[in-house]
């Protein structure tokens, strides 16, 4: 298996999952060419747990940000940490753009949280869905579950013609997962 950092970074990531009570729960597929899904996203806290947890397992994780997080002294240490600065007040072709960068690298792992927002919102952001469609890669769910301090490692999902049944299978892995603070959580239908 392919692996991103070193031993130092990967028992970092592992430290400070620790340190925090968390745990990991599954594994990291091969090859390393697809969507990451992670949800919930309610608290700046989720970063941090997502970013340990890449480190934990080795995964060289890209992630898009709102384009305000890359402005000033923080910019490069963002980009440095894999961001990459998206501006989601103009329609500027982050879709085709971004299945061109699967078509192009060998590996890659772009990780994006579909609810676009760490408020409530009443329903995911499609992005994710369509970067994967267009590339042509499957996506890999991942779930902070603060209810049981677990980052789940969900099994990948191909997507097909039907998006809405796709969303919906997808939403189903993430049913019992509680966000920091659950009330800013995307309501998953009922069964």
């Amino acid at each position: 298996m392919t692996r991103s950092g070193n031993p130092v970074s990967r028992s970092f990531g592992q430290a400070l999952l620790a340190l925090a009570g968390w745990r990991i729960e599954g594994g990291v597929p091969e090859p390393r060419r697809y969507v990451a899904c992670v949800v919930p996203h309610t608290s700046n806290w989720d970063f941090v747990i997502g970013y340990a947890a890449k480190l934990a397992v080795g995964v060289d994780a890209k992630w898009l940000g709102k384009h305000t997080l890359f402005r000033g002294p923080l910019g490069p240490f963002m980009r440095a940490m894999g961001g990459i600065a998206v501006d989601r007040s103009a329609t500027h072709g982050v879709v085709a753009q971004a299945a061109a960068w699967f078509r192009r690298m060998p590996q890659l792992v772009l990780a994006i949280a579909p609810e676009g927002t760490r408020r409530r919102v009443d329903r995911w952001r499609s992005g994710f869905y369509h970067i994967a469609r267009e590339a042509a890669v499957p996506i890999w769910p991942v779930a902070l579950d603060w209810g049981t301090r677990t980052v789940r490692l969900g099994p990948l999902f191909t997507p097909t013609d039907d998006a809405d049944a796709d969303l919906d299978a997808l939403q189903e892995f993430f049913r019992q997962v509680r966000g920091k603070f659950p009330d800013q959580a995307f309501p998953l239908p009922a069964n």
